[in-house]
């Protein structure tokens, strides 16, 4: 599935990747491939995100947390997630 992250500044990610957890307001949560469409708000957490061959542009690396070779993780105040047709775009701040 496709994931984009986006900041007011910038797209700070846009790739595939095969799993995707986020801070909802009710707690966190996690999106595999074909998961249903949804929308939501986002707290003051981590977005995590997992897939093989995932790659940070240079001026964005810092903002990220490697955790192995392939997960990820951006801690974020909040934002909004939306989920549709296996493309996730999260707005962050």
């Amino acid at each position: 599935m496709r994931l984009e992250i986006v900041s007011p500044e910038a797209t700070l990610f846009a790739g595939e990747v095969t799993s995707v957890s986020v801070p909802g307001v009710n707690g966190e949560f996690q999106m595999l491939n074909n998961h249903a469409a949804i929308v939501s708000l986002l707290t003051k957490g981590n977005v995590k995100f997992t897939g093989t061959n995932i790659s940070i542009k240079e001026p964005f690396n810092s903002k990220f947390v490697k955790v192995s070779n392939d997960t990820y993780h951006l801690p974020i105040n909040m934002g909004t997630v939306e989920l549709s047709d296996n493309k996730i775009i999260i707005l962050a701040n």
